[in-house]
């Protein structure tokens, strides 16, 4: 994909991020070597950031690969919090068990494998925050299904709503993921519920 901002101002924003530990600076690493789709580090510490604002300690995301993001999400509900990792492939939820543990957070985070979307129908409860990071198709689907999952004055996080640039272009019939970024977009904005909040990660 090619990214939202032009190389220079990327740059500064990245060389204004205060360093990373090891365990996330090895996991930058690996998702470079293998693309592996992960937020980055300044689209982490604004999730971190948000989870922390709201106080969130009972968190969901929806396709977490490696972990990054887990980890990041881990750090912020603190001891007693609670994160939900979720991704298909048995290889990234071993992995990411062992960044966790590295991490000192393995007790905070429950690892399911499988669909995200079949997994948070089969988990109860409501959620502080669900972060949204599944396969593009599925997004109108997860919207119906996180919404009503969220607490009163929580927050619905969503990666890629912009689709680098994509989804402000007319998208051609047979581009499923587009359309269905586009698509949840507008089901976004209409929504008469409040405390969405939207983030495009910065290629990187």
């Amino acid at each position: 994909m090619k990214p939202i901002l032009e190389t220079k101002t990327e740059n500064y924003i990245y060389n204004l991020l205060p360093p990373r530990d090891v365990v996330r600076r090895e996991m930058e690493r690996y998702a470079a070597r293998h693309d592996v789709p992960i937020i980055g580090p300044a689209c982490g510490r604004l999730l971190y950031q948000l989870a922390r604002l709201i106080r969130a300690r009972r968190v969901f995301e929806m396709g977490s690969a490696i972990g990054y993001s887990t980890l990041w999400l881990a750090e912020a509900v603190g001891p007693q919090g609670e994160v939900f990792y979720t991704d298909g492939d048995p290889a990234n939820a071993r992995r990411a068990e062992k960044h966790f543990r590295r991490s000192g957070v393995r007790h905070r985070i429950r690892i399911l494998v499988g669909d995200a979307l079949g997994m948070l129908a089969k988990t109860g409860g409501q959620f502080d925050l669900i972060f949204n990071d599944v396969n593009k198709f599925q997004y109108p689907e997860v919207f119906r299904l996180a919404v009503p999952r969220i607490r009163v004055g929580g927050l619905f996080i969503t990666d890629n709503v912009l689709w680098s640039g994509r989804a402000a272009r007319p998208a051609a019939s047979s581009d499923r993921d587009t359309r269905a970024v586009q698509k949840f977009n507008r089901l976004i904005y209409r929504s008469p519920m409040h405390g969405f909040a939207i983030c495009e990660k910065i290629a990187k």
